[in-house]
């Protein structure tokens, strides 16, 4: 005697079991169905695609077609199927369910519940029923499902489905619904959509009767809908439906071809603009430059060339045959003057050219010295005070106020005619700069438009102008002149530097 062990749970019930003519035994149980094949035990179950695990009963009808008594209907399942999955017992099968749908009425049953008469028809038992199945009639499942769209609702507006429907400009929410009638079992019947122009893929519907759509674009359309019946055959076919969104104004093609010539032509005005100001910027720079260049070529001219001149005169007067040495000691002490002024003079031309980054950051040691070299050209007294801690500046700016202080300290020295020029440099949330003297002053058509020939107060001014300072001038005959200048720390000053805070001299 051999036992096969089937691992079953505790209150598993046994309903049938029968012999095949290959000597296999199947059983039908709580668990599934099982089969003993070749001393094999496998189990079909819910794990293989089965509605549910409760199998009542089973019968083979004349097909070949192995049917199932299960709590959740009677269960198709092909010979194919079965043999699939005795080779495979882990395989999925495929199976045609008939629950309360189609009729059925599924119920517990007795031990060995059905029965096959020699007419094909399977018979099986319950405590509730006895139900009959003839395969032979369940042909007209596989009619192929007709298929409909029904209605169309474009924001809550309704449409007849015809051919080339159009649609309004900004429909936002579209509903589709579409039917297919089935007399057999219209429950069961499952639908599959797809929006051509919208949709990558089929989008599975199941049993849902309508589809919906949102923000869908201007723009030509056309919706296929495809049925199943309840034994898995695909109506292909299926229906269609082509429709139209019109555009709106700002959606047509003229309005967006507008579009992208308008912003070619304002990127072509830009560029153009930008190329302008390019134009422009280089143009001042060399406006700029040639202008120095003038300014420098004119100090020259009237001081150091004029200076050398008057030095090579004395050394003229000097080399006559004379007898006469005190006229002699003379003419060679008014040389060495000349020569002196003539250092200093060469050396103003090129302190004017130099830029401050070669001596480090500090703005107060460059005015100093530039109001030393003013007490070597002329008697005059030159005090000079700094107020607050200085601040780093960025090396141009800082070249650009050195410029523009050291012009008002030269011009002061040689045209005012003053005893006493003072010079304030104010570090504060502004950069003050004051240069004032007790001279003549300047004739007030000189203080506006400047002196013919000349540009220092005009370059004075632009130099201002161009790093955001602003000049003042005053003058009069009674009390001198006072230059004064503010530039603004946001645009001067690069960051705080706390340096040693010098004294009035």
């Amino acid at each position: 005697m051999r036992t096969f062990p089937l691992r079953l749970k505790h209150n598993t019930w046994a309903y049938q079991i029968a012999v095949e003519p290959d000597d296999s035994v199947i059983g039908a149980f709580t668990e599934g169905l099982f089969e003993l094949r070749a001393g094999k035990v496998q189990r079909l179950s819910k794990e293989n695609g089965l509605p549910c695990d409760v199998v009542s009963g089973f019968l083979w009808d004349d097909n070949k077609h192995l049917w199932l008594s299960t709590l959740c209907g009677f269960v198709e399942l092909a010979d194919s199927e079965v043999q699939r999955w005795r080779a495979h017992p882990d395989t999925i099968v495929q199976s045609q369910l008939f629950d309360s749908l189609d009729g059925a009425r599924p119920g517990p049953t007795a031990f060995n519940p059905g029965a096959k008469t020699r007419d094909g028809r399977l018979w099986f038992v319950n405590s509730v029923v006895l139900q009959m199945i003839d395969p032979a009639r369940l042909s007209g499942g596989a009619i192929v499902p007709p298929v409909y769209v029904e209605a169309v609702v474009a924001d809550r507006k309704e449409y007849k489905p015809q051919e080339d429907l159009q649609l309004p400009p900004l429909t936002r929410d579209l509903q589709i619904g579409y039917t297919s009638p089935s007399f057999l079992a219209p429950q069961k019947v499952k639908f599959r959509y797809r929006l051509d122009g919208h949709d990558r893929d089929w989008q599975d519907a199941s049993t849902r009767r309508e589809a919906f759509y949102t923000q869908l674009g201007p723009g030509k359309y056309r919706f296929r809908v495809i049925a199943c019946n309840n034994e898995g055959v695909w109506n292909e076919a299926g229906a269609t439906l082509d429709f139209s969104i019109a555009p709106a104004w700002y959606q047509a093609n003229w309005f967006r071809i507008l579009c992208v010539v308008s912003g070619i032509f304002v990127v072509a005005v830009l560029h153009r603009l930008r190329v302008r100001q390019i134009a422009r910027s280089i143009s001042a720079r060399f406006d700029e430059r040639l202008a120095e260049h003038t300014r420098i070529a004119r100090d020259l001219h009237d001081t150091f060339l004029q200076t050398v001149q008057g030095s090579k005169l004395v050394a003229d007067d000097a080399l006559e045959p004379s007898t006469d040495p005190v006229r002699m000691r003379r003419a060679m002490e008014q040389l060495s003057v000349w020569l002196g002024r003539a250092t200093l003079e060469g050396r103003a031309a090129l302190n004017s050219l130099r830029i401050l980054t070669t001596d480090g950051n500090d703005l107060a040691e460059a005015l100093r010295r530039a109001t030393e070299e003013c007490r070597m050209q002329s008697p005059v007294e030159v005090p000079f005070s700094v107020v607050g801690d200085a601040k780093e500046m960025h090396p141009i700016v800082r070249d650009e106020v050195y410029r523009i202080a050291y012009e008002a300290i030269h011009n002061a020295c040689t045209h005012s005619g003053a005893t006493r020029l003072e010079v304030e440099l104010g570090y504060a949330d502004d950069l003050t700069l004051r240069v004032s003297d007790n001279g003549t002053g300047i004739h007030p058509a000189i203080a506006d438009r400047g002196k013919d020939g000349h540009f220092g107060l005009q370059g004075m001014r632009e130099r201002a102008a161009r790093i955001g300072g602003k000049l003042t001038l005053r003058s009069s005959t009674s009390a001198g002149t006072e230059i004064k200048l503010v530039f603004p720390g946001d645009i001067v000053f690069r960051k705080t530097m706390p340096v040693r805070r010098s004294h009035p001299r």
